[in-house]
């Protein structure tokens, strides 16, 4: 009997040991105990755990882990042999110096071609997700941002930290006067206006598609679409990217879609930067709102999300011309041009859109011979700010004189605009008096006429007096 209790004594003490030194080395079992836990998730966003390698053991004291590939995975992975290598067994150790973030992008890229099912799905419901009764191996997180999380091992838990964020769209329009890129432009009817879009992709973008709305009054150059450094395509099969100008049923001006072969490549953040050009027309709204240009792009699986609109606005200006004499009393009758020059220079093609109403004229288009008020009023649109014009005086009203040198127009941040009341100017716009002169003396007037009366009566009065002193001596 006391042989018996030793035996067993010894036995006791070998179990003890052996739950002592579970806590450092596990055989992994599929078990589900493992958990993946991401914090700084995205709201509203979905993230997908794929099982890459099944842990088998592990020990976390020597760190000294046995994985053997997932069944799904195993055929892929002995072809990536710059990340990792298999034995003869079938375990698989981490290539020194190996890219964790290549062989992400690689494994993200076989998972959706090869349609590998992530082992779990979830969707952020506020700032942290879950993955919980996971078998106990190397995963692969992605976001429907269309970024790459992270890669680890549950032992039995994990944590991951979403470090990306939604890529950033800014959109900026050239201000012509300064050479500077900003939110807002000015420009004239005609004139091509450069705007700029830059995207911040991230490692592990996926299906990018950039979307622009013109409004009516901007006329785009389609031609004019690059990607600043990248290859345009005619179609996906060709090239970086390519640009859709038809067949848009989204309301969309145009797309600029980026092949996801080019986007693989992304292995740091990477600023795309999108120039395209558009002409102010006919259409523009003057001063008020402006024209409008904005960008959104849609992105992460099958462009599924999208980023914010980012606008610009791009502002064109009318001016009021008011005819007027010396006492403001408004005069029809004159004509004038418009120069871009206060003495030479060119002559700014001007077309009429109704009696005393123009605009300034787009290329191709042939403009009016001359411009003249309405009640003594016009009224010109289309003008630039921080750009002089010139109006020159063709013809004056008749009985007017006409203007010695040409009136400059300067239009800074808004319209100029004129108040008249009872046909007289009372206060702003482009004011243009014309003055006349008093009546002068003419030749062959009342002056030589007086004289020829005066002579006139002279000759009868001699005569008279002759005939008179005649009749007198007769009489004698």
């Amino acid at each position: 009997m006391r042989h018996v209790k030793k035996v067993l004594g010894a036995m006791m003490a070998m179990f003890m040991v052996l739950a002592v030194s579970v806590t450092t080395a596990f055989a992994a079992v599929n078990d589900n105990t493992g958990s993946i836990t991401i914090n700084n998730a995205v709201d509203g966003h979905t993230y997908n755990a794929y099982q890459i390698l099944v842990l088998e053991s592990y020990d976390e004291a020597h760190e000294a882990y046995a994985y053997k590939a997932n069944a799904n995975w195993a055929n892929w992975l002995k072809t990536q042999t710059k990340y990792v290598s298999i034995d003869a067994q079938g375990y698989v150790t981490w290539v020194e110096n190996a890219d964790a973030a290549a062989f992400a992008k690689a494994a993200i890229a076989h998972a959706k071609e090869a349609g590998i099912q992530p082992v779990r799905t979830v969707t952020a419901n506020g700032t942290t997700v879950e993955f919980t009764e996971l078998n106990l191996g190397y995963y692969l997180v992605d976001t429907s941002l269309g970024t790459l999380c992270s890669l680890d091992t549950t032992t039995p838990d994990a944590e991951m930290f979403e470090k990306n964020e939604q890529p950033p769209v800014k959109k900026e329009v050239k201000e012509d006067s300064t050479g500077n890129w900003g939110d807002e432009n000015t420009a004239e009817i005609g004139q091509t206006v450069e705007f700029q879009t830059t995207i911040g992709a991230k490692p592990g973008a996926e299906s990018y598609v950039l979307h622009d709305v013109m409004s009516a009054g901007l006329t785009l150059d389609p031609d004019s679409i690059e990607a600043t450094g990248l290859t345009k395509g005619q179609d996906a099969t060709s090239g970086d990217y390519h640009v859709v100008t038809t067949g848009l049923n989204d309301g969309c001006t145009f797309e600029v879609v980026f092949h996801q072969s080019y986007l693989d490549t992304i292995t740091t953040d990477t600023d795309i930067v999108v120039t395209y050009d558009a002409v102010v027309n006919e259409n523009a709204i003057i001063a008020g709102d402006g024209n409008s240009n904005k960008t959104q792009l849609k992105f992460g699986e099958d462009s599924n999300y999208e980023t914010t609109w980012d606008e610009t606005k791009t502002y064109t200006f009318k001016v009021d011309v008011v005819k007027t004499d010396g006492d403001n009393k408004v005069l029809d009758g004159a004509q004038f041009k418009l120069f871009n020059a206060k003495t030479g220079g060119d002559e700014i093609a001007l077309v009429k859109v109704s009696d005393g109403v123009y605009r300034l004229a787009k290329d191709g288009e042939t403009g009016v011979e001359y411009i003249t008020t309405v009640n003594g009023q016009l009224e010109i649109k289309g003008f630039d700010a921080n750009t002089n014009y010139y109006l020159e005086e063709t013809k004056a009203p008749d009985g007017y004189n006409k203007l010695a040198e040409r009136v400059e127009i300067a239009v800074k941040d808004a319209n100029l605009e004129a108040s008249v009341s009872n046909d007289t100017w009372q206060s702003g716009g482009v004011h243009v008096v014309n003055h006349t002169g008093s009546l002068l003396p003419t030749t062959g007037g009342m002056g030589t006429t007086i004289f020829y009366v005066a002579g006139g009566a002279i000759v009868i009065a001699a005569a008279a007096t002759i005939a008179y002193r005649k009749r007198a001596e007769g009489n004698r």
